[in-house]
């Protein structure tokens, strides 16, 4: 048997400019792939690697966490390339970007494949130098959650991904089988180094519920490892735009002992999303410094 590594084990940067990071969701509208439905033809197309040097220099992020969905290929060749040219232009991979995997369906075989299919991108991970993915929970119509089947898949998941050093985060998204408390008991349940949080500061917002919001991000930063998502408004549901208040975001965040990156998530909704990252870049570093 392989030995575990007990926890994951990752340097982070300690300087403010240094823990900055770049999502390309917001950028869904110009990023080639395949799998990418956001792809919108009257914008300039760019792949990861030119997404990796833009982040660099509009914004000086030297820290990227794309979708899996905007790469134009995942063959072992266009990675390998991916990887270096990444490396070259002074950037890296700190997460990955996974769809929704059904890890509480009721059939065994439905939960097997969704951990195989995961299984793959963790190997994908490897093979770009990143150390975590983060992992939808896709959910099944009119399915409730079940957390004892989801920690279950979710810890097998985990345990593949500690052979590798490959962290697994779940993000508060989805209001039903992605809310905080849900994804806090999952990880509890599962109870492995490897199976981690990735609070989303405006997600669960969109409840129209402020307080439920930040109660949600004081019980996920403790579980948090590599991975947050930066906003400062949402759209809810209603349409109605939801503000986040930054300040008290990122003191919960701090008061947890968080230390690693902080990913910048234009909500694309509220306008273009180069002045809005650059926005969000700059509340970040001021309170981060």
């Amino acid at each position: 048997s392989i030995a575990m590594a007990p926890t994951p084990h990752y340097q982070f940067p300690t300087r403010p400019v240094d823990r900055l990071a770049l999502t390309s969701y917001p950028f869904r509208a110009y990023m080639e792939g395949p799998e990418n439905s956001g792809r919108d033809r009257s914008k300039p197309g760019m792949d990861v690697i030119q997404f990796a040097k833009m982040a660099i220099q509009k914004f000086n992020i030297r820290n990227i966490n794309p979708l899996l969905a905007h790469f134009p290929s995942t063959d072992a060749e266009y990675l390998q390339k991916l990887r270096k040219e990444v490396k070259n232009a002074g950037s890296r991979f700190v997460d990955l970007g996974l769809g929704g995997g059904k890890f509480y369906d009721p059939d065994p075989a439905v939960r097997k494949a969704s951990v195989q299919s995961s299984q793959r991108s963790i190997d994908i991970a490897v093979v770009l130098g990143s150390p975590s993915v983060r992992q939808h929970l896709g959910s099944t119509q009119g399915l409730q959650p079940d957390v004892d089947r989801a920690a279950e898949s979710l810890g097998g998941l985990a345990d593949y991904g500690a052979r590798k050093n490959i962290v697994i985060n779940l993000e508060n998204d989805n209001l039903l089988n992605e809310d905080p408390f849900l994804i806090v008991k999952i990880i509890e349940k599962a109870n492995n180094p490897y199976l981690r949080a990735l609070p989303d500061m405006g997600n669960t917002t969109r409840k129209s519920d402020p307080d439920y919001n930040y109660s949600g991000l004081e019980a996920m930063y403790p579980h948090a490892f590599n991975m947050s998502h930066v906003k400062d408004a949402v759209v809810s549901s209603t349409g109605t735009v939801e503000k986040v208040d930054l300040a008290k975001t990122f003191s919960i965040a701090r008061a947890s002992g968080y230390r690693g990156y902080f990913s910048m998530e234009w909500e694309t909704r509220l306008g273009d999303p180069f002045e809005g990252t650059q926005k969000l870049v700059r509340e970040t570093l001021r309170y981060l410094s």
